[in-house]
């Protein structure tokens, strides 16, 4: 079989039944086709970008948005504190030379005490032992002052003695002087001799009489000043005996202390027992409180960020927790010193309240806000609506276009609002990052800074 034949052999039925017009035919169709199926396409990539559109602009619509408002801004700062009594009275383990004592008697917290009320006891045994043996010893030393007097009059006496019977010898022997005349010279000689020895016994006598009264005197001061040491040390031991019982100075609600004894390891949130009947206290150590009900204080913890804007005297709002819709006047007394870890450091502020109410008690929590500066007719927006990036600070603010970012200036910016400057007054901006879902929680951050 020859090439030709060949080729003609493999073409199809269509194509040896078809001429020269139906291909034209055919080539026309194919292409009338393809042009449709590129319209299509066009149409379908035109209804995309319709979509995307409409879905741009319900975005816009759904971030939530503000104005730009002038007027008063009152930075502050908030916080949540716990109610004390001021000028507070410390009740502490007297100083006895003991190690340790026991409490024997401890009122409760919240126990309501008058001026000279018992708040604790302890054990009081050494101290009656001691006062038993310092008042035996008392009673020796005033025995021995009534022996010693007994014994020095005993020796006046017989001193006493001793000077009249030398007095009368020394006068029996001038008598027999007076025989001299009469007498021979020897016995005479004699008699002058046993007046001279008369005389020099008197002497004697006089000078143990005044030496006697000087010694005996001042034995008896001797045992007097130890009757007089012994009553000392028996009024001291009476006075720690009742330094064992400890009274209140004033009246209050009772705060029973923290035992630390026997803790030697402490963390963030331990919880230690307060003292109990029973417990060891150690000198020095305190065991209750009464804090003053005339004068209240709420002790509160600063995050170190706000430290810079506090200081002494500033206004507070004191919120008690347990008197509701009851807003109590106070002022900063004293910034204490900061604590905590390295990533969560706060600092102590000490409150005072200008004003009291009935209803408050020691441990009640608070929410306090500090008035740190009041802002006069400035610009502001709420915090939520400023945003910052690399150091900048900027506004999204709505346009016909959309939003687009705005560069402002931060001037001061409280937990709620932020007063800017280089934005006009109404201008509308954002409170979220446009295209961000958006957060609906209805608690705090723009409901508060929006006025009602």
């Amino acid at each position: 079989m020859s090439m030709e034949e060949n080729a003609e052999s493999t073409r199809t039925p269509m194509m040896r039944n078809t001429g020269p017009g139906q291909l034209i035919r055919r080539t026309l169709v194919l292409a009338l086709t393809a042009a449709a199926i590129v319209a299509a396409g066009a149409g379908i990539s035109r209804g995309i970008r319709g979509v995307i559109e409409a879905t741009a602009a319900d975005d816009d619509v759904s971030v939530p948005t503000t104005t730009v408002r002038r007027g008063t801004v009152t930075v502050t700062v908030p916080a949540r504190g716990e109610l004390q009594g001021g000028g507070v009275e410390i009740l502490i383990t007297p100083m006895t030379g003991a190690e340790e004592l026991a409490v024997v008697y401890l009122r409760d917290t919240g126990e309501v005490v008058a001026a000279g009320d018992v708040v604790a006891e302890f054990d009081t045994s050494q101290q009656e032992f001691e006062i038993r043996e310092a008042e035996a010893d008392l009673l020796e030393a005033r025995q021995e002052v009534v022996q010693a007097e007994a014994e020095a009059r005993a020796a006046l006496e017989e001193a006493r003695y001793q000077v009249f019977a030398t007095e009368t010898d020394v006068q029996v022997a001038e008598q027999e002087m007076r025989k001299n005349e009469v007498l021979s010279g020897i016995q005479g000689r004699e008699n002058e001799i046993g007046l001279e020895r008369a005389r020099n016994r008197h002497r004697q006598a006089v000078l143990d009489l005044e030496n006697r009264e000087a010694s005996s005197g001042a034995a008896i001061r001797l045992k007097r000043a130890a009757v007089d040491e012994a009553e000392r040390l028996a009024a001291a031991a009476r006075d720690e005996m009742e330094g064992l019982t400890l009274r209140a100075r004033t009246g209050g609600y009772v705060q029973r202390r923290e035992n630390r004894n026997g803790q030697n390891i402490f963390f963030t949130g331990m919880t230690l027992p307060d003292f109990q009947a029973g417990d060891a206290a150690r000198p020095g150590q305190a065991v209750a409180q009464i804090p003053d009900m005339s004068r209240w204080e709420v002790s509160a913890q600063i995050p170190e960020a706000d430290r810079g804007h506090l200081e002494a005297g500033q206004r507070v709002a004191v919120l008690p927790a347990a008197v509701p819709g009851r807003e109590l006047a106070g002022h900063i007394a004293v910034l204490g010193g900061s604590t905590g870890s390295a990533w969560n450091r706060t600092f102590n502020v000490r409150i005072a309240l200008d004003e009291s109410d009935p209803g408050l008690r020691p441990g009640m929590s608070a929410d306090v806000v500090i008035t740190v500066d009041v802002l006069e007719d400035v610009l502001w927006v709420p915090s939520q609506a400023l945003f910052e990036s690399d150091g900048r600070g900027f506004v999204y603010r709505r346009t016909p276009e959309g939003f687009v970012t705005e560069d402002v200036t931060l001037i001061r910016r409280s937990e709620s609002q932020a007063v800017i400057t280089g934005i006009e007054q109404g201008a509308v901006v954002a409170l979220a990052r446009p295209g961000q879902p958006v957060n609906d929680s209805s608690e705090g951050g723009v409901l508060e800074a929006l006025p009602r």
